[in-house]
C-alpha cells in the first residue's frame, strides 16, 4: 500500500450495482435491495444509490433512522422501515415518506395516530411470523391486525401495500421449514385477502431464497447480502454471478527477525518453529477483526496465504512470513473477491466459525473506507 493509509475497506460500486442487475434480472419482478446495517458494512448511502443504479426497485432498511438518513443524502426511491418499538418517530416516517410496517395493533395504532398528525397516509406492510418467531403477528393475532389495518385503510389512514415474513432456513433449500412457511404465509395472504387487502405486494425471500427458492419470490424478492456479492448459501458467490464488493487491507507497520521458539503476541499461543521474519499488521479486534482470528484466520501477504500467528490483540496482530521478503508499507489483505488468491469473507467466517454477515458488517473502527466505481456517484 502506497497511499499512506494505514488500514482501509474498499468498497467497488460497480460491483454492487452489478450483483443487483444480475439479482433482479433473475427473478424478473420488483426487487427490494436491502440496506440496512450501514449497507452491510459497504455505506448505507454509496450502497442504496449503486442497488438503484443496477435496478433496484425499493430500498429496505432496519429502522427508521436509517430510512431518514436516506432521505436527509437525497434518495428518493421507495423505501421500507420495519422494526420499531414503542414510541416510534412515525410522523416524521410519514413527511420524508417512508413505508412501515407493523406486527402488532399497538404498532398500527401508533402509524394511525401519526397519519392522523400529519394529515398523510401511511404507506403500511403487516409482517406475520410464519416460523422464524421472530419479527412478525403470530398467526392468533394476524386476523385481528388485518381487521384492523383493513378498517384503518377503509378510514383512509393508511394504505396497506405489503404483506410480508422472514425465512428461517432458506440457506438450506431442501429443509422442511420451507414448505411449512410458505403454507403459513399463503394462509396469511388469504386472510389480508378476504378482509379486502387486495392490493398489498407480498414479499417472502431473502438472498438466500432469492437464488435457490423461486416459489418464494412472489410479487417482490428482498436481497440483503447477495446484492454485496456474498454467497447467501455459504459458497462461492461467483456461482451465482455475484462479485464479493469489499476488499479489507492494511499495510505492515514492523517486521522483525526472530530466533526458533520466539513466543509470538499475548500468551504465547503460536512459537516460531524456526528463524523467521514476523510481520506486524496494525489492525485489532477494536475494528473488527475477530479475536477468533487467532492462529486460524487467513491473510494474502507477501504473495501467499498465511495464517494469523497468534492471538488477535486489541490494535494489531502478527504474521510469521518465513524467508519471504516483505517490508513496512507492503499490502495484506484480509479478504475480498477472491481474484488475486486472497482470502474471501466466506474464507474467514469458515475459519472463526461465524458467517460472513456478521465480519462484513462488524469491520469498520479505525478503517478507512474507500469506494470505487462509479454506479450511483452524484
Amino acid at each position: 500500500m502506497t497511499n499512506g493509509t494505514r488500514a482501509e475497506v474498499v468498497v467497488d460500486l460497480d460491483a454492487i450495482a452489478a450483483n443487483t442487475a444480475v439479482l433482479r434480472g433473475r427473478v424478473a419482478r420488483p426487487l427490494m435491495a436491502v440496506v440496512k446495517a450501514d449497507g452491510y458494512g459497504h455505506g448505507l448511502v454509496p450502497a442504496a444509490r449503486a442497488a438503484l443504479a443496477g435496478g433496484a426497485d425499493q430500498l429496505g432498511v432496519a429502522v427508521l433512522d436509517e430510512a431518514l438518513a436516506l432521505r436527509a443524502a437525497g434518495v428518493t426511491a421507495p423505501v421500507l422501515a420495519w422494526l420499531h418499538g414503542p414510541g416510534a418517530d412515525f410522523a416524521a416516517a410519514l413527511a420524508a415518506d417512508v413505508e412501515v410496517s407493523v406486527n402488532a395493533a399497538w404498532g398500527l395504532a401508533e402509524v394511525v395516530a401519526a397519519a392522523r398528525t400529519t394529515g398523510r397516509a401511511a404507506r403500511l406492510h403487516l409482517c406475520v411470523d410464519t416460523g422464524l418467531s421472530r419479527e412478525g403477528a403470530p398467526a392468533a393475532e394476524w386476523p385481528r391486525l388485518v381487521a384492523a389495518a383493513a378498517r384503518a385503510q377503509a378510514d383512509g389512514d393508511v394504505e396497506v401495500v405489503g404483506l410480508w415474513s422472514h425465512m428461517a432456513y432458506a440457506d438450506a433449500p431442501t429443509h422442511p421449514t420451507i414448505g411449512a412457511q410458505v403454507r403459513v404465509f399463503e394462509e396469511a395472504v388469504a386472510v389480508a385477502r378476504a378482509a379486502g387487502l387486495t392490493g398489498a405486494r407480498r414479499h417472502l425471500a431473502n438472498s438466500a431464497a432469492t437464488v435457490a427458492l423461486p416459489e418464494t419470490w412472489y410479487d417482490m424478492v428482498r436481497p440483503g447480502v447477495a446484492v454485496y456479492g456474498l454467497d447467501p448459501l455459504g459458497g462461492d458467490a461467483a456461482a451465482h454471478g455475484l462479485r464479493p464488493a469489499m476488499t479489507v487491507r492494511a499495510a505492515v507497520a514492523l517486521t522483525k527477525r526472530v530466533p526458533a521458539g520466539a513466543g509470538v503476541s499475548y500468551g504465547h499461543t503460536y512459537t516460531t518453529p524456526a528463524e523467521t521474519t514476523l510481520a506486524l499488521v496494525p489492525v485489532g479486534y477494536a475494528d473488527g477483526v475477530p479475536r477468533a482470528g487467532g492462529n486460524r484466520a487467513p491473510v494474502l501477504a507477501a504473495g501467499a496465504r498465511r495464517t494469523i500467528a497468534g492471538r488477535v490483540c486489541m490494535d494489531q496482530f502478527v504474521l510469521d512470513v518465513g524467508d519471504d521478503p516483505v517490508a513496512p508499507g507492503d499490502e495484506v489483505v484480509l479478504w475480498g473477491p477472491g481474484e488475486r488468491g486472497e482470502p474471501t469473507a466466506q474464507d474467514w467466517a469458515d475459519a472463526v466459525d461465524t458467517i460472513h454477515y456478521e465480519l462484513v458488517t462488524r469491520i469498520g473502527g479505525r478503517f478507512t473506507r474507500r469506494y470505487v466505481g462509479s454506479a450511483g456517484a452524484v
